[in-house]
């Protein structure tokens, strides 16, 4: 497999489970009752993904880390326009730990869950938008 080939699987390996994520988020919203806590735990999931794809691409490497606006600062860097979507994207970092453990938190409301899922589309959506056709399966 030629490198950039091999590059392109990577990629597309990465946009693979952020959709695989974005999917769960959603399913996990129609269980009775909806498991809340999940769709914002996936969401968040779905955009650290997707983000770690879209460096993949760009071959710029990443540490092992949840940080949504560590990772989009990266993601910036390469693609200005991305922005606005990084700083919306960036609180949901916290999904990836807040309800995952046993601990003295609130459950999220379902406006926040929905509002995570929403940015998880949007984030997914326009990383994929600027990279070429054969890595967005």
């Amino acid at each position: 497999m030629l490198p950039d080939e091999a590059r392109a699987a990577d990629t597309a390996a990465w946009l693979s489970k952020a959709r695989l994520d974005v999917r769960s988020a959603e399913h996990a919203l129609t269980a009775s009752p909806p498991l809340m806590e999940d769709v914002t735990f996936h969401s968040q999931q779905a955009i650290e993904k997707a983000m770690k794809g879209f460096l993949t691409w760009h071959d710029v490497p990443f540490r092992k880390t949840h940080s949504l606006e560590e990772l989009g600062q990266q993601c910036i860097e390469l693609e200005a326009t991305l922005e606005r979507l990084v700083d919306e994207a960036a609180p949901l970092t916290e999904y990836a730990w807040k309800f995952r453990y046993p601990g003295e938190y609130e459950a999220p409301t379902r406006d926040e869950a929905e509002n995570a899922l929403k940015i998880a589309g949007a984030v997914v959506d326009g990383l994929v938008q600027h990279l070429p056709s054969h890595v967005r399966r």
